[in-house]
């Protein structure tokens, strides 16, 4: 099997996009849930979480505060799991519970 980063997004910053406790509650219920299924399957190779806040140093070397203020979707956490290729590796994204409010799942092949 290979190994797959999954960066997960959404947007963060817009208020009216933001679930109310009672669906945030049931959202990381979800999340749990997947984390417990890929790790029981023996997918799980490494777990992160980021914060909303961050830094970006440009080609100029200027230290920015990030992510970009002209764009909402934001790096939520990221995973990376075992597949045998991409195609299992797009199934696996499409079950993650971020989808669900509208966000996305990025994939990368570690070489």
């Amino acid at each position: 099997m290979d190994e797959f980063l999954l960066v997960f997004r959404r947007d963060f910053k817009d208020k009216e996009n933001q679930p109310s406790p009672e669906q945030l509650q049931e959202h990381f219920e979800k999340w749990h849930a997947w984390y417990d299924r890929m790790t029981a399957e023996g997918r799980i190779v490494l777990r992160r979480r980021w914060d909303g806040e961050g830094l970006v140093v440009n080609a100029q070397k200027t230290v920015l505060n990030g992510p970009y203020a002209e764009i909402k979707e934001t790096i939520g956490g990221a995973v990376i799991i075992r597949a045998t290729d991409y195609e299992e590796a797009a199934e696996l994204a499409k079950t993650v519970p971020i989808l669900e409010f509208g966000g996305n799942v990025e994939i990368r092949k570690a070489l």
